[in-house]
């Protein structure tokens, strides 16, 4: 009787997976507009306005005016830097088979280190062209970076991608994704032919009643994606403006590149945590190695965010070092 009770708790506990198209506008033709792209649109957006109000309070010494030049420099970053690193660090081989596929940005597949990578770059650039510090530009991007974060990750969750890893019937927000491969086979995915059908697919289960009916053959997981948003994105930015805005209550000037080592610190050290809920990538795992580590114990991404412990670390250590009390800047 025990057991009965136990299991008929875990799945009142259980949290359904929502059933969200990916696409949001359904237009006619090849081309539709996705809630991952409006993710990315959204946080180039808010990164706009944050910029904007920087540069106009003097913190970012660039041209109110420029801010739209420098967005328009970190989405290509972003976009060439995401793609290039997701073949480089993730699928180099299948990629080097079918070339064609890089092209295909909309199919997913941008990795957020070699997005980080493009962003350095494009800033860089953008720094040299009009001849200010890159570290300023980077502070700035670090402080208008975590709306784009929680965005794109809460898209990451609705396209059902980037799912954790097994969970117990104990942990009451796990969910069942019908994207898993073992939900895949029970529904015939796998002989469905191109992306947007098998959404299609996926949604006529979802309401035909065949996916109650495999569900329970499908493991529940860790709804990771929300764990990124929540950690990468709102943690690391809520530590990030309370630094900012408690050192201006107190009048306290950081050196250039300390709340971008800040970021880049805290997202490297939440992102190691997760990786440990996070389903690790197909590619890397094996019969002998089903946690798919590619440096001792380290998987790709727990490997990718030491490197942005280290390179936080410095920066913050060198911008705090270089700081200085300033006059209080006038709130209006």
């Amino acid at each position: 009787m025990t057991g009965i009770a136990v299991a008929a708790a875990g799945l009142l506990l259980e949290i359904p997976y929502p059933n969200i198209d990916p696409v949001a506008i359904d237009l006619p033709g090849p081309v539709d507009v996705r809630w991952y792209g409006l993710g990315y649109l959204l946080g180039f957006l808010a990164g706009y306005f944050i910029l904007r109000a920087l540069a106009r309070r003097g913190f970012l010494r660039i041209d109110p005016d420029a801010v739209g030049d420098l967005i328009f420099a970190l989405v290509v970053g972003v976009l060439l830097g995401g793609r290039l690193g997701y073949i480089l660090f993730y699928e180099l081989q299948d990629y080097a088979r079918d070339p064609a596929q890089i092209l295909r940005i909309w199919e997913g597949g941008l990795a957020f280190h070699g997005g980080l990578i493009g962003v350095a770059i494009a800033a860089l650039w953008f720094a040299r062209k009009h001849r200010v510090d890159w570290r300023n530009l980077a502070d700035g991007v670090a402080l208008g970076a975590g709306p784009g974060i929680f965005a794109v990750r809460i898209a990451n969750f609705i396209n059902g991608e980037l799912y954790g890893r097994v969970a117990s019937e104990s942990v009451p927000w796990a969910m069942r994704f019908p994207t898993d491969p073992a939900a895949r086979e029970l529904l015939g995915m796998d002989t469905v032919r191109g992306m947007r059908a098998r959404e299609q697919a996926i949604d006529r289960a979802m309401h035909d009643g065949t996916w109650d009916w495999v569900k329970q053959e499908v493991p529940l997981r860790h709804p990771s994606q929300l764990y990124e948003a929540l950690g990468e994105g709102v943690l690391t930015a809520l530590v990030v403006w309370s630094l900012y805005l408690w050192n201006r209550r107190r009048g306290v000037q950081w050196g250039d590149g300390a709340y971008a080592g800040v970021v880049v610190l805290t997202y490297g050290a939440v992102r190691t945590v997760l990786e440990l809920f996070r389903q690790p990538d197909v590619q890397f795992t094996s019969a002998t190695d089903p946690v798919g580590t590619v440096l001792g114990p380290f998987t790709m991404g727990q490997l990718l965010s030491l490197g942005m412990i280290v390179a936080g670390l410095i920066l913050a250590v060198r911008g705090v070092r270089a700081g200085k009390r300033a006059p209080v800047p006038d709130a209006s």
